[in-house]
Protein backbone atom coordinates (compact mmCIF):
# COMPACT_ATOMS: atom_id res chain seq x y z
CA UNK A 1 0.00 0.00 0.00
CA UNK A 2 1.19 3.43 -0.67
CA UNK A 3 2.94 5.21 2.18
CA UNK A 4 0.94 8.29 1.84
CA UNK A 5 -2.67 6.17 1.81
CA UNK A 6 -1.11 3.98 5.09
CA UNK A 7 -0.73 8.11 7.13
CA UNK A 8 -4.29 8.61 6.02
CA UNK A 9 -5.86 5.80 7.04
CA UNK A 10 -3.82 6.13 10.42
CA UNK A 11 -5.09 9.26 10.71
CA UNK A 12 -8.28 9.34 10.08
CA UNK A 13 -8.20 11.40 7.22
CA UNK A 14 -9.72 9.20 4.55
CA UNK A 15 -12.92 8.32 7.07
CA UNK A 16 -13.47 12.24 7.21
CA UNK A 17 -12.97 12.77 3.16
CA UNK A 18 -15.75 10.15 3.10
CA UNK A 19 -18.30 11.58 5.64
CA UNK A 20 -17.84 14.71 4.17
CA UNK A 21 -18.47 13.32 0.38
CA UNK A 22 -21.77 11.72 1.50
CA UNK A 23 -22.70 14.60 3.37
CA UNK A 24 -22.26 16.71 0.33
CA UNK A 25 -23.99 14.32 -2.04
CA UNK A 26 -27.13 13.97 0.19
CA UNK A 27 -27.56 17.55 0.79
CA UNK A 28 -26.42 18.49 -3.15
CA UNK A 29 -29.49 15.72 -4.13
CA UNK A 30 -31.71 17.36 -2.02
CA UNK A 31 -31.79 14.64 0.75
CA UNK A 32 -31.88 17.52 3.53
CA UNK A 33 -32.82 14.98 6.33
CA UNK A 34 -30.49 12.03 5.74
CA UNK A 35 -27.81 14.60 4.97
CA UNK A 36 -28.38 16.40 8.43
CA UNK A 37 -28.55 12.93 10.17
CA UNK A 38 -25.15 11.92 8.53
CA UNK A 39 -23.56 15.16 9.52
CA UNK A 40 -23.97 14.71 13.04
CA UNK A 41 -23.83 11.44 13.54
CA UNK A 42 -20.26 11.58 12.34
CA UNK A 43 -19.53 15.45 13.50
CA UNK A 44 -18.93 16.34 9.38
CA UNK A 45 -19.60 20.10 8.68
CA UNK A 46 -23.07 20.50 7.20
CA UNK A 47 -21.74 22.91 4.72
CA UNK A 48 -18.80 20.68 3.80
CA UNK A 49 -18.39 21.01 -0.24
CA UNK A 50 -17.15 19.19 -3.20
CA UNK A 51 -17.16 18.89 -6.92
CA UNK A 52 -20.93 17.73 -7.81
CA UNK A 53 -21.10 14.19 -8.19
CA UNK A 54 -17.78 13.63 -6.96
CA UNK A 55 -18.81 10.58 -4.64
CA UNK A 56 -20.90 8.78 -7.78
CA UNK A 57 -17.71 9.10 -9.93
CA UNK A 58 -15.44 8.00 -7.46
CA UNK A 59 -17.73 4.70 -6.82
CA UNK A 60 -18.11 4.20 -10.44
CA UNK A 61 -14.30 4.34 -10.72
CA UNK A 62 -13.62 1.75 -8.22
CA UNK A 63 -16.23 -0.60 -9.63
CA UNK A 64 -14.34 -0.71 -12.64
CA UNK A 65 -11.24 -1.09 -11.01
CA UNK A 66 -12.59 -3.75 -9.19
CA UNK A 67 -14.14 -5.65 -12.28
CA UNK A 68 -10.90 -5.32 -14.22
CA UNK A 69 -8.88 -6.37 -11.07
CA UNK A 70 -10.73 -9.80 -10.73
CA UNK A 71 -11.29 -10.00 -14.60
CA UNK A 72 -7.06 -10.57 -14.22
CA UNK A 73 -7.42 -13.15 -11.89
CA UNK A 74 -6.51 -10.86 -8.67
CA UNK A 75 -9.33 -11.11 -5.97
CA UNK A 76 -11.54 -8.16 -4.81
CA UNK A 77 -10.03 -7.68 -1.50
CA UNK A 78 -6.40 -7.41 -2.56
CA UNK A 79 -7.28 -4.27 -4.27
CA UNK A 80 -6.61 -2.37 -0.50
CA UNK A 81 -4.63 -4.50 1.36
CA UNK A 82 -4.25 -2.20 4.48
CA UNK A 83 -1.81 -4.51 6.22
CA UNK A 84 -4.26 -6.72 8.09
CA UNK A 85 -7.09 -3.36 8.95
CA UNK A 86 -10.18 -5.05 10.31
CA UNK A 87 -13.20 -3.51 8.59
CA UNK A 88 -15.95 -2.50 11.25
CA UNK A 89 -19.04 -0.87 9.09
CA UNK A 90 -16.94 1.51 7.07
CA UNK A 91 -13.93 1.87 9.30
CA UNK A 92 -10.74 0.09 9.24
CA UNK A 93 -7.66 -0.30 11.17
CA UNK A 94 -4.23 -0.52 11.20
CA UNK A 95 -2.79 -3.48 13.19
CA UNK A 96 0.28 -2.69 14.79
CA UNK A 97 3.51 -4.38 13.69
CA UNK A 98 3.98 -5.88 17.06
CA UNK A 99 0.04 -7.60 17.84
CA UNK A 100 -0.07 -10.69 19.21
CA UNK A 101 -1.88 -12.47 16.54
CA UNK A 102 -4.30 -14.52 18.60
CA UNK A 103 -5.92 -16.32 15.75
CA UNK A 104 -2.81 -18.61 15.63
CA UNK A 105 -2.80 -21.87 17.19
CA UNK A 106 -0.78 -22.32 19.61
CA UNK A 107 -1.54 -24.30 22.44
CA UNK A 108 0.88 -26.59 22.92
CA UNK A 109 1.51 -27.61 26.48
CA UNK A 110 4.59 -26.19 27.86
CA UNK A 111 4.79 -23.26 25.71
CA UNK A 112 3.53 -20.83 27.69
CA UNK A 113 4.92 -18.27 29.64
CA UNK A 114 5.73 -17.25 33.31
CA UNK A 115 3.50 -14.87 35.25
CA UNK A 116 5.52 -12.75 37.20
CA UNK A 117 5.56 -13.14 41.03
CA UNK A 118 3.21 -9.69 42.19
CA UNK A 119 3.30 -8.65 45.95
CA UNK A 120 -0.22 -6.71 46.90
CA UNK A 121 -1.19 -3.82 49.68
CA UNK A 122 -4.18 -2.83 51.14
CA UNK A 123 -4.35 1.29 50.20
CA UNK A 124 -7.25 2.16 50.91
CA UNK A 125 -10.87 1.02 51.55
CA UNK A 126 -14.78 2.47 51.32
CA UNK A 127 -17.05 2.96 54.44
CA UNK A 128 -19.10 0.60 51.97
CA UNK A 129 -18.39 -2.46 48.92
CA UNK A 130 -15.41 -0.98 46.37
CA UNK A 131 -17.35 -1.71 43.23
CA UNK A 132 -15.40 -0.46 40.29
CA UNK A 133 -12.03 1.28 39.50
CA UNK A 134 -10.02 2.84 36.29
CA UNK A 135 -6.70 3.75 35.85
CA UNK A 136 -6.09 7.11 33.73
CA UNK A 137 -4.66 6.60 30.27
CA UNK A 138 -1.01 7.63 31.65
CA UNK A 139 -1.29 5.11 34.36
CA UNK A 140 -0.61 7.59 36.81
CA UNK A 141 -3.99 7.81 38.64
CA UNK A 142 -6.27 5.34 39.55
CA UNK A 143 -10.13 5.92 40.40
CA UNK A 144 -12.22 3.76 42.78
CA UNK A 145 -15.87 3.85 43.13
CA UNK A 146 -18.12 2.27 45.81
CA UNK A 147 -21.32 1.32 47.09
CA UNK A 148 -21.34 4.30 49.62
CA UNK A 149 -21.05 6.74 46.67
CA UNK A 150 -18.05 7.94 47.28
CA UNK A 151 -15.29 8.41 44.57
CA UNK A 152 -11.28 7.88 45.51
CA UNK A 153 -8.31 9.03 43.07
CA UNK A 154 -4.89 7.50 43.69
CA UNK A 155 -1.55 8.66 42.70
CA UNK A 156 0.06 5.81 41.73
CA UNK A 157 3.53 6.99 42.49
CA UNK A 158 2.45 7.53 46.11
CA UNK A 159 1.14 3.78 46.52
CA UNK A 160 4.75 2.56 45.16
CA UNK A 161 6.53 4.94 48.02
CA UNK A 162 3.84 3.76 50.92
CA UNK A 163 4.33 -0.35 49.50
CA UNK A 164 8.53 0.53 50.08
CA UNK A 165 9.49 -1.08 53.45
CA UNK A 166 12.52 1.20 54.11
CA UNK A 167 9.92 4.42 53.37
CA UNK A 168 11.52 7.42 55.94
CA UNK A 169 8.83 9.86 55.55
CA UNK A 170 6.55 8.65 57.54
CA UNK A 171 2.69 7.78 56.32
CA UNK A 172 2.05 8.17 53.04
CA UNK A 173 -1.24 8.86 51.76
CA UNK A 174 -1.78 7.94 48.44
CA UNK A 175 -5.23 9.18 48.46
CA UNK A 176 -5.37 12.66 46.99
CA UNK A 177 -8.81 13.01 45.97
CA UNK A 178 -12.21 12.34 47.44
CA UNK A 179 -15.78 12.86 45.50
CA UNK A 180 -18.95 13.35 47.15
CA UNK A 181 -21.86 13.76 44.56
CA UNK A 182 -23.95 10.89 43.53
CA UNK A 183 -27.01 9.55 45.84
CA UNK A 184 -26.78 6.14 44.62
CA UNK A 185 -23.65 3.08 44.22
CA UNK A 186 -21.15 3.75 41.47
CA UNK A 187 -20.94 1.73 38.99
CA UNK A 188 -18.23 2.56 36.43
CA UNK A 189 -15.49 5.08 36.00
CA UNK A 190 -13.13 6.66 33.09
CA UNK A 191 -10.67 9.03 32.49
CA UNK A 192 -10.49 11.93 29.90
CA UNK A 193 -8.17 10.70 27.17
CA UNK A 194 -6.23 14.43 27.63
CA UNK A 195 -7.41 16.36 30.49
CA UNK A 196 -7.62 16.20 34.05
CA UNK A 197 -11.53 15.19 33.83
CA UNK A 198 -12.92 12.27 35.60
CA UNK A 199 -16.43 10.77 34.43
CA UNK A 200 -18.62 8.69 36.83
CA UNK A 201 -21.47 6.49 36.00
CA UNK A 202 -24.18 5.81 38.62
CA UNK A 203 -27.40 3.98 39.52
CA UNK A 204 -28.82 7.73 40.06
CA UNK A 205 -29.23 7.55 36.39
CA UNK A 206 -26.61 10.25 35.97
CA UNK A 207 -23.14 10.77 34.36
CA UNK A 208 -20.70 13.45 36.32
CA UNK A 209 -17.77 15.12 35.55
CA UNK A 210 -15.14 15.84 38.11
CA UNK A 211 -12.13 17.61 37.50
CA UNK A 212 -9.57 16.47 39.51
CA UNK A 213 -6.30 19.26 39.25
CA UNK A 214 -8.31 21.47 41.71
CA UNK A 215 -7.84 20.35 44.96
CA UNK A 216 -10.83 21.74 46.89
CA UNK A 217 -13.34 20.20 44.34
CA UNK A 218 -15.24 17.81 45.70
CA UNK A 219 -18.13 17.93 43.86
CA UNK A 220 -19.51 17.27 40.07
CA UNK A 221 -18.96 20.32 37.96
CA UNK A 222 -20.98 18.95 35.01
CA UNK A 223 -23.94 16.44 35.08
CA UNK A 224 -25.97 14.25 32.43
CA UNK A 225 -28.91 13.15 33.42
CA UNK A 226 -30.03 9.90 31.73
CA UNK A 227 -33.30 8.31 31.71
CA UNK A 228 -31.65 4.89 33.40
CA UNK A 229 -29.13 3.37 35.52
CA UNK A 230 -26.15 4.19 34.13
CA UNK A 231 -24.06 1.07 34.46
CA UNK A 232 -21.00 1.63 32.49
CA UNK A 233 -19.61 4.78 30.91
CA UNK A 234 -16.41 5.01 28.43
CA UNK A 235 -14.60 8.16 27.13
CA UNK A 236 -14.00 8.27 22.86
CA UNK A 237 -10.30 8.65 22.18
CA UNK A 238 -10.47 12.00 21.32
CA UNK A 239 -12.56 13.35 24.39
CA UNK A 240 -15.69 14.83 22.82
CA UNK A 241 -18.15 12.18 22.98
CA UNK A 242 -18.55 9.57 25.42
CA UNK A 243 -20.93 6.45 25.72
CA UNK A 244 -23.41 5.14 28.61
CA UNK A 245 -24.16 1.08 29.28
CA UNK A 246 -27.55 1.80 30.86
CA UNK A 247 -30.53 -0.51 31.94
CA UNK A 248 -31.64 0.54 28.38
CA UNK A 249 -30.48 -1.90 25.51
CA UNK A 250 -29.24 0.44 23.32
CA UNK A 251 -25.91 2.29 24.14
CA UNK A 252 -26.40 6.26 24.58
CA UNK A 253 -23.96 8.45 23.05
CA UNK A 254 -23.09 11.85 24.26
CA UNK A 255 -21.57 15.03 22.67
CA UNK A 256 -19.32 16.12 25.97
CA UNK A 257 -19.75 19.66 24.61
CA UNK A 258 -23.60 19.45 24.26
CA UNK A 259 -24.87 16.60 26.24
CA UNK A 260 -27.11 15.63 23.00
CA UNK A 261 -27.74 11.98 22.96
CA UNK A 262 -27.66 9.62 20.00
CA UNK A 263 -28.73 6.38 19.44
CA UNK A 264 -28.36 3.91 16.60
CA UNK A 265 -30.44 4.82 13.35
CA UNK A 266 -31.21 1.01 13.66
CA UNK A 267 -32.06 0.53 16.73
CA UNK A 268 -35.78 -0.82 15.77
CA UNK A 269 -34.19 -3.59 13.89
CA UNK A 270 -32.02 -5.08 16.28
CA UNK A 271 -32.96 -8.03 18.68
CA UNK A 272 -31.29 -6.16 22.00
CA UNK A 273 -33.33 -5.74 25.10
CA UNK A 274 -31.30 -6.55 27.85
CA UNK A 275 -29.40 -3.91 30.11
CA UNK A 276 -25.77 -3.38 28.94
CA UNK A 277 -22.86 -4.63 31.81
CA UNK A 278 -20.28 -2.83 30.03
CA UNK A 279 -19.05 -0.55 27.24
CA UNK A 280 -15.72 -0.33 25.88
CA UNK A 281 -14.27 2.23 23.29
CA UNK A 282 -11.65 0.67 20.99
CA UNK A 283 -8.23 2.42 21.05
CA UNK A 284 -8.97 4.70 17.94
CA UNK A 285 -12.89 5.09 18.56
CA UNK A 286 -13.53 3.35 15.65
CA UNK A 287 -15.55 0.97 17.32
CA UNK A 288 -16.85 0.08 20.55
CA UNK A 289 -18.33 -3.10 22.31
CA UNK A 290 -21.02 -3.67 24.26
CA UNK A 291 -21.36 -7.22 27.12
CA UNK A 292 -25.52 -7.22 27.89
CA UNK A 293 -27.22 -9.24 30.94
CA UNK A 294 -28.75 -11.51 27.82
CA UNK A 295 -25.61 -13.09 27.39
CA UNK A 296 -24.87 -11.35 24.16
CA UNK A 297 -21.84 -9.06 23.06
CA UNK A 298 -22.19 -6.75 20.11
CA UNK A 299 -19.45 -4.55 18.08
CA UNK A 300 -20.59 -1.10 16.83
CA UNK A 301 -19.24 0.89 14.32
CA UNK A 302 -17.93 4.07 16.28
CA UNK A 303 -18.66 6.52 13.28
CA UNK A 304 -22.77 5.57 12.33
CA UNK A 305 -23.16 3.79 15.39
CA UNK A 306 -24.90 0.66 14.08
CA UNK A 307 -23.86 -2.29 15.64
CA UNK A 308 -21.97 -4.56 12.83
CA UNK A 309 -20.95 -7.97 14.60
CA UNK A 310 -23.66 -9.07 16.98
CA UNK A 311 -22.49 -12.04 19.08
CA UNK A 312 -25.92 -13.51 20.20
CA UNK A 313 -25.39 -15.81 23.11
CA UNK A 314 -21.95 -15.26 23.29
CA UNK A 315 -21.63 -16.50 27.16
CA UNK A 316 -24.70 -18.67 26.57
CA UNK A 317 -28.17 -17.56 28.65
CA UNK A 318 -25.58 -15.83 31.54
CA UNK A 319 -24.87 -12.43 31.61
CA UNK A 320 -21.74 -11.13 29.79
CA UNK A 321 -19.86 -8.99 32.41
CA UNK A 322 -17.33 -7.01 30.55
CA UNK A 323 -15.52 -6.77 27.35
CA UNK A 324 -12.88 -4.82 25.52
CA UNK A 325 -10.73 -4.56 22.52
CA UNK A 326 -6.97 -6.12 22.19
CA UNK A 327 -4.63 -2.49 21.38
CA UNK A 328 -4.67 -3.91 17.20
CA UNK A 329 -8.60 -3.49 17.63
CA UNK A 330 -8.69 -6.95 15.87
CA UNK A 331 -9.93 -9.05 18.95
CA UNK A 332 -12.52 -8.50 21.36
CA UNK A 333 -11.93 -10.22 25.42
CA UNK A 334 -15.41 -10.98 26.93
CA UNK A 335 -16.43 -12.44 30.31
CA UNK A 336 -19.55 -13.74 31.70
CA UNK A 337 -21.22 -15.46 34.01
CA UNK A 338 -21.06 -19.03 32.69
CA UNK A 339 -17.55 -19.10 33.88
CA UNK A 340 -15.42 -18.34 30.83
CA UNK A 341 -13.64 -16.20 29.21
CA UNK A 342 -13.52 -15.62 25.39
CA UNK A 343 -11.72 -14.13 22.77
CA UNK A 344 -13.30 -13.13 19.42
CA UNK A 345 -12.53 -12.20 16.49
CA UNK A 346 -13.96 -9.03 15.22
CA UNK A 347 -13.72 -9.35 11.49
CA UNK A 348 -15.46 -12.72 11.43
CA UNK A 349 -16.88 -12.74 15.15
CA UNK A 350 -15.11 -16.38 15.05
CA UNK A 351 -14.80 -17.45 18.98
CA UNK A 352 -10.90 -17.70 18.79
CA UNK A 353 -9.89 -18.79 22.10
CA UNK A 354 -11.71 -19.63 25.42
CA UNK A 355 -9.84 -19.66 28.50
CA UNK A 356 -11.82 -21.87 31.31
CA UNK A 357 -10.59 -22.92 34.80
CA UNK A 358 -11.86 -20.08 37.05
CA UNK A 359 -14.96 -20.14 38.13
CA UNK A 360 -17.08 -16.62 38.26
CA UNK A 361 -21.05 -17.22 38.53
CA UNK A 362 -22.39 -14.32 40.91
CA UNK A 363 -20.61 -11.01 40.96
CA UNK A 364 -19.79 -8.85 37.48
CA UNK A 365 -16.51 -10.41 36.93
CA UNK A 366 -13.94 -8.57 34.90
CA UNK A 367 -11.50 -9.95 32.57
CA UNK A 368 -8.69 -8.08 32.00
CA UNK A 369 -5.10 -7.76 30.01
CA UNK A 370 -2.10 -7.12 31.42
CA UNK A 371 0.04 -4.24 30.11
CA UNK A 372 1.61 -6.44 27.32
CA UNK A 373 -1.42 -8.47 26.35
CA UNK A 374 0.80 -11.52 26.63
CA UNK A 375 -1.54 -12.51 30.23
CA UNK A 376 -5.25 -12.11 31.06
CA UNK A 377 -6.23 -11.80 34.43
CA UNK A 378 -9.57 -12.97 36.46
CA UNK A 379 -10.81 -14.29 39.09
CA UNK A 380 -12.02 -17.89 40.93
CA UNK A 381 -14.73 -17.06 43.19
CA UNK A 382 -14.23 -20.28 45.13
CA UNK A 383 -10.91 -20.16 45.97
CA UNK A 384 -10.73 -15.95 46.29
CA UNK A 385 -7.77 -16.37 43.82
CA UNK A 386 -6.66 -14.05 40.48
CA UNK A 387 -6.79 -16.42 38.31
CA UNK A 388 -3.77 -15.41 35.23
CA UNK A 389 -4.01 -17.39 31.83
CA UNK A 390 -1.00 -17.09 29.09
CA UNK A 391 -3.01 -14.92 26.22
CA UNK A 392 -2.03 -17.00 23.43
CA UNK A 393 -1.69 -20.50 24.62
CA UNK A 394 -4.93 -19.97 27.16
CA UNK A 395 -3.27 -22.36 29.38
CA UNK A 396 -3.95 -20.96 33.17
CA UNK A 397 -0.24 -20.35 34.57
CA UNK A 398 -0.84 -18.95 37.83
CA UNK A 399 -3.15 -18.44 40.80
CA UNK A 400 -2.66 -15.80 43.56
CA UNK A 401 -4.92 -15.38 46.78
CA UNK A 402 -6.69 -12.15 46.29
CA UNK A 403 -5.56 -11.29 50.32
CA UNK A 404 -9.72 -9.92 50.26
CA UNK A 405 -12.17 -11.15 52.69
CA UNK A 406 -14.62 -12.35 50.33
CA UNK A 407 -13.69 -12.37 46.36
CA UNK A 408 -12.86 -9.27 44.64
CA UNK A 409 -15.84 -7.40 42.45
CA UNK A 410 -13.55 -5.92 40.16
CA UNK A 411 -9.74 -6.10 38.55
CA UNK A 412 -8.39 -2.99 36.58
CA UNK A 413 -4.94 -3.58 35.24
CA UNK A 414 -2.76 -0.70 34.52
CA UNK A 415 -2.10 0.25 30.83
CA UNK A 416 1.35 1.26 31.03
CA UNK A 417 3.42 -1.29 33.86
CA UNK A 418 2.88 -4.87 35.53
CA UNK A 419 0.36 -3.67 38.64
CA UNK A 420 -2.89 -4.34 38.58
CA UNK A 421 -5.87 -2.98 41.32
CA UNK A 422 -8.51 -5.03 43.14
CA UNK A 423 -11.41 -3.98 44.78
CA UNK A 424 -13.76 -6.00 46.74
CA UNK A 425 -17.12 -6.41 48.79
CA UNK A 426 -14.73 -6.25 51.90
CA UNK A 427 -14.81 -2.35 51.06
CA UNK A 428 -11.00 -2.37 50.34
CA UNK A 429 -8.55 -1.44 47.88
CA UNK A 430 -5.53 -3.83 46.93
CA UNK A 431 -3.14 -2.88 44.72
CA UNK A 432 -0.84 -5.21 43.05
CA UNK A 433 2.69 -4.97 41.62
CA UNK A 434 5.64 -7.18 39.81
CA UNK A 435 8.25 -7.94 42.27
CA UNK A 436 11.30 -6.66 40.86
Amino acid sequence: MDASLELILQEGKLIRQVNALIVSHLRDNNLNQASSAVASATRTPLDTEAPPNRLLELVAKGLAAERDEVSKGTPASGLFNLNGAVPAGNMSVPVPTNAIDFSETNDTKGSSKSFPKHESRHVSEHKNVARCARFSPDGRFIATGSTDTSIKLFEVSKIKQMMLADARDGPVRPVIRTFYDHSQPINDLDFHPQSTILISGAKDYTIKFFDYSKSVARRAYRVIQDTHNVRSVSFHPSGEFLLAGTDHPIPHLYDVNTFQCYLTANSQELSAKAAINQVRYSSTGGMYVTASKDGSICIWDGVTAQCVRPIAGAHGLNEATSACFTKDQRFVLSCGKDSTVKLWEVGTGRLVKQYTGAVHTQLRCQAVFNESEDFILSVDEPSNEVVVWDALTAEKVAGCPSNHVGVPRWLEHSPVEAAFVSCGNDRSVRFWKEIL
